[in-house]
């Protein structure tokens, strides 16, 4: 005879837990990194929108953009009509996966109304994708305005970082323009990465950098990192003593020789054998932890039904 009573319904408490243990496993290290805040530029006037139209062609914008960021690393539309309308684009970093471009873009909509409110404009850029919107006939600026930049850390004399420093952006100057829009990688202890705004051909998209790294150079001096963005373009730089930390090569398919990373605006651009054998390492260890999470909780419901 059976000297277990019948085990009771799982507490949903419980489930709840089991179910939450199982997801951590599986989220992406790099979403915290690639989700946070750079700035945010936001028009000084708001909507004037008695009737509501102006709110409800911004949803539909902003859905249309989320909607299309499991697709493509850049995508441009517009909506409402022809008295309403309102332009906006969202951008990836050529090195996202498809789920974090995502989980990135996905977050921009909500971001843009607690920064910004319903202003006619708004630019949000986070680390790994940024956003943006105006109202039909907001003035155009130049697309070698300089939006933002930030300059930390100092030289460390006698490293010869300047040196590094400057090479490594030789090499993205040149990279940008093969890479059709996106370069990331190093060059001994120095990471660079840059981008241009999708829809920027290769010979602007070139120039575009080359004044962002001028800037960089003279805005951050000896600066030991630092980050330039332009109306369409950015650049960022970071020295590392100690040798570049796992959480940049992880977010960039690097090559030994030149270990460096190029990407366009398709989610199938770019790929290549170390990609796909990073892609099947990473869905291996991601099944492998999803087993050891169920064991962990069928532990759990064990361990309760012997008491």
């Amino acid at each position: 005879m059976d000297r277990h009573p019948p085990s009771a319904a799982v507490p949903l408490p419980l489930l709840a837990f089991v179910l939450f243990l199982s997801f951590a496993c599986l989220v992406s290290p790099a979403s915290d990194y690639i989700t946070t805040l750079v700035y945010r530029g936001c028009a000084t006037q708001s909507f004037v929108d008695p009737s509501g139209v102006y709110s409800q062609a911004l949803s539909a914008l902003f859905a249309s953009l989320v909607s299309q960021s499991t697709k493509s690393r850049f995508y441009q539309t517009s909506s409402g009509t022809t008295l309403t309308s309102i332009t906006g684009l969202f951008q990836c970093r050529g090195d996202l996966s498809p789920y974090d471009c995502y989980n990135c873009v996905s977050r921009l909509p909500v971001l843009s109304g607690k920064l910004c409110g319903r202003t006619i404009a708004s630019r949000v850029q986070l680390y790994g994708c940024y956003m943006l919107y105006q109202v039909a006939g907001f003035p155009d600026v130049s697309g070698m305005e300089m939006l933002y930049k930030t300059c930390g850390g100092s030289n460390v004399v006698g490293t010869g970082f300047e040196e590094r420093r400057d090479t490594a952006f030789s090499v993205l100057e040149s990279g940008i323009v093969t890479g059709h829009g996106f370069y990331a990688g190093s060059y001994e202890s120095v990471y660079v990465l840059g981008q241009c705004e999708g829809d920027v051909g290769d010979s602007d998209c070139g120039e575009c950098v080359k004044s962002a790294v001028q800037k960089a150079q003279v805005e951050c001096g000896s600066a030991i990192n630092g980050q330039v963005y332009l109306q369409k373009c950015f650049v960022s730089y970071s020295y590392y003593p100690d040798g570049v930390p796992q959480r940049q090569t992880s977010l960039s398919s690097s090559t030994p020789s030149s270990e460096s990373s190029h990407g366009g605006g398709s989610m199938g651009s770019g790929s290549n054998t170390a990609k796909t054998a990073a892609i099947m390492l990473g869905g291996a260890a991601g099944v492998g932890f999803l087993v050891i999470c169920l064991l962990f909780a069928k532990g759990l419901l064990k361990k309760r039904d012997d008491f």
